[in-house]
């Protein structure tokens, strides 16, 4: 019996999983590691935590079958920034996804005209390129030791096989990247002071990049090239053609839009080229699309392009209410207050990516009276994500009739019935409920001739059920609701501004 594993890098953890050919999940394990706030608005981790918590599950999963893992790929948390010198040791902590810090390099890099020309996207201070910039600036010693630079995920598998890759889904995310053309911008390297000889060889995400370190114990295991997290989890919900849409609740919240082409896109008409599966289901979006680049154009694990919208702070909103300021448990609030709530909840507690593009943006509760209750104020932070995610797909001239659901906060029954109300859209959730691993682990069958396709391995190993269909009248009351969300950021934009001193 073949065995694949996959692995989630993840910003607070590590995960992975041991699956046979038919997707059937035999181990799983994962290791947590720290996050590093050294300055407000900042996010570092330390790459040795990465690499020892990969090591640590391989060696958990692969026990006693060793001989028979025959791929693993890693699905890695986003953005982050890696830099290594001529002896590949780590010069400074990695510079993570949610980092704020770049601001200034990031209306740099939007004041240029052509950027969406040369990289599909316009500039997030989340993104490597206004990092490295930014390390430019403010570390020029750290800087001038460079040779080599990586996403996280790349990283790890780098230190596990000796071979310096990527693959597209991530390496867009960059912006560094032609994401039509699929290779490196030769021009935004130069703005950023590098060569694209510093960056990993770009792969499908599919394709076998090379072997497992002998020393790691797998003799007939290889590297298959992976994916960024919300393009792996994509692959394991089954959201690979033009017309589905996942959303993920976890740490920060997406929405994910396949298309199977660049038309009405920012930067032009190509052609993707990508896979598309056949035989679906009737399709559940459509797009008129990219308002202003406020969703990213990256590129897709299974071969095309997608859209993304992408809130900074999701479920990790709820953990800070739940935690930090009641410390108390998860849903222990009622619901039956869902659409005629009079507090609103902004959830920009790290600032906001799509579709504001604000580092400045906060947090904030608007309507409190003498009479709000705790629950009151719960309930509006499970109603703030909803909206936000709504931002996203409203700013994208989406319309979405169901979706695929993901992440820790998709566990939450009351959750999902507020987020079908306020998308106006049926949700269901894979059977297995570990995404961007388990779409790893899809990626690695492929990469080793399992199946002939990414489209194909997800069509027939992902199931997907009902789980929350949408209420109409909570609908309508939540249309109302948000009416009154989407006027609220802009009265306060100005105020975040003036309280980070800007």
């Amino acid at each position: 019996m073949n065995y694949y594993i996959g692995i989630d890098l993840g910003t607070s953890s590590c995960k992975g999983i041991l699956t046979d050919p038919s997707g059937a999940i035999i181990r799983e394990y994962s290791e947590d590691y720290n996050v590093s706030y050294p300055v407000p608005g900042w996010s570092e981790q330390d790459p040795a935590d990465w690499l020892k918590a990969a090591k640590t599950i391989l060696k958990k999963l692969g026990s006693g079958l060793e001989n028979d893992v025959r791929g693993v790929a890693i699905a890695g948390q986003m953005h982050g920034l890696v830099m290594l010198d001529g002896d590949d040791n780590v010069i400074r902590p990695a510079i993570l996804w949610n980092d704020g810090r770049s601001d200034a390099e990031t209306a740099y890099l939007n004041s240029l005209p052509d950027l969406t020309e040369m990289t599909g996207n316009i500039a997030f201070a989340g993104f490597t390129a206004p990092k490295i910039l930014w390390v430019k600036k403010n570390e020029p010693g750290n800087f001038a030791r460079a040779r080599k630079i990586c996403l996280p995920k790349d990283y790890v598998a780098y230190k596990l096989t000796g071979v310096f890759s990527t693959e597209p889904s991530d390496a867009a995310g960059m912006l560094l990247m032609d994401v039509k053309k699929r290779c490196w911008s030769e021009r935004m390297c130069a703005l950023c002071g590098i060569t694209s000889a510093m960056l990993p060889e770009i792969y499908e995400s599919w394709e076998v990049t090379g072997r497992l370190d002998p020393s790691l114990g797998f003799p007939n295991a290889f590297m298959c090239a992976g994916a960024g997290d919300n393009a792996a989890a994509a692959v394991g919900t089954g959201t690979i053609s033009e017309g589905d849409c996942s959303i993920s609740l976890g740490t920060s919240g997406t929405v994910f839009l396949p298309v199977s082409g660049a038309e009405n896109l920012p930067g032009g008409d190509n052609s993707s080229g990508g896979e598309t599966a056949s035989g679906g289901e009737t399709a559940s979006v459509s797009t008129a699309g990219n308002s202003g680049g406020v969703l990213h154009l990256f590129a897709h694990a299974s071969g095309g392009l997608h859209l993304m919208g992408c809130i900074l702070s999701a479920a990790s909103c709820n953990k800070w209410w739940t935690k930090e300021i009641l410390e108390t448990g998860y849903d222990l609030f009622s619901d039956e207050k869902a659409g005629e709530n009079r507090v609103w909840f902004l959830p920009y507690l790290t600032g906001e990516r799509c579709p504001h593009n604000d580092v400045n943006a906060r947090g904030a509760f608007i309507g409190l009276s003498a009479d709000t209750t705790k629950d009151d104020m719960s309930l509006a932070v499970f109603e703030g994500v909803a909206y936000a995610l709504r931002d996203c797909i409203e700013a994208g001239g989406v319309s979405v009739r169901k979706a695929v659901l993901s992440g820790g906060g998709a566990g939450s029954e009351m959750w999902r019935r507020i987020l079908a109300g306020v998308l106006g859209a049926d949700l269901y959730m894979s059977e297995t409920a570990q995404g961007p691993s388990f779409g790893a682990a899809i990626l690695a069958m492929t990469g080793m001739g399992e199946y002939a396709s990414v489209a194909e391995a997800a069509g027939r190993i992902v199931k997907k059920k009902l789980v929350t269909a949408c209420e109409p009248a909570l609908r309508e009351k939540y249309d109302r609701g948000y009416g009154i969300y989407r006027q609220l950021y802009p009265a306060l934009r100005d105020i975040f501004a003036r309280m980070n001193g800007r």
